[in-house]
């Protein structure tokens, strides 16, 4: 069986993070700003969790986003958030990458 990304579980999901890998830099930058939002919803255990991927794979891993502190902090904040908030997240960030804004986009 095919090794599969934690995002490719959910067609939109995949789809933001696939744009968003393809985005240049500043796009990436405002996204992972927007993703850092979800901090607000999701639970002290799981932000514990994600400085602890963090420093165990910050510059280290093979993943495109493993080289961007930002980035990688608010793609990680987004796979430990609930599907629900997954959802929502992954078609906001679908919506203002293709305004190519993040201006009116809030969690």
């Amino acid at each position: 069986m095919e090794q599969r990304r934690w995002y490719d579980r959910d067609p939109i999901l995949s789809e933001a993070l696939e744009l968003l890998r393809l985005s240049p830099e500043k796009t990436k930058e405002e996204a992972a700003n927007f993703m850092i939002q979800l901090q607000e919803q999701v639970a002290a255990d799981v932000i514990d969790r994600v400085y602890e991927i963090m420093q165990t794979y910050q510059g280290k891993g093979n993943r495109w986003y493993d080289n961007d502190p930002v980035v990688m902090r608010g793609i990680e904040l987004l796979r430990e958030a609930p599907p629900k908030i997954q959802r929502v997240a992954a078609l906001k960030l679908l919506l203002a990458l293709e305004q190519k804004s993040f201006e009116d986009i809030n969690l």
